[in-house]
């Protein structure tokens, strides 16, 4: 007996709708990756690193210098010191 041919027609059918999709999602993915590669190879043969950052992309914070906490204390003789999180980098050691 097996499947009846209407469930087998619209079967294929939703596979080839499914299936040109992701064809075209990959597709896509694989030509906006290979055209970013290209432009930055090409950016990095033509432009000298960012001095700052040295070609990084990011620089440390100067008031904690990547230890990402500063140590503190309200009073003006402090007692005590409490170690904070830094203000100008939230913590992540780079502004």
């Amino acid at each position: 007996m097996g499947i009846p041919r209407p469930f087998r027609v619209l079967v294929a059918a939703g596979a080839t709708i499914v299936g040109g999709t992701l064809a075209l999602s990959l597709a896509a993915s694989v030509t906006v990756n290979v055209i970013r590669s290209a432009t930055e190879a090409k950016r990095r043969k033509l432009a000298k690193p960012c001095q700052p950052c040295r070609g990084k992309g990011f620089y440390a914070c100067k008031l904690c210098n990547r230890k990402t906490t500063i140590e503190w204390s309200p009073l003006y003789d402090p007692i005590a010191i409490n170690p904070c999180l830094c203000p100008t980098c939230d913590g992540h050691g780079a502004p």
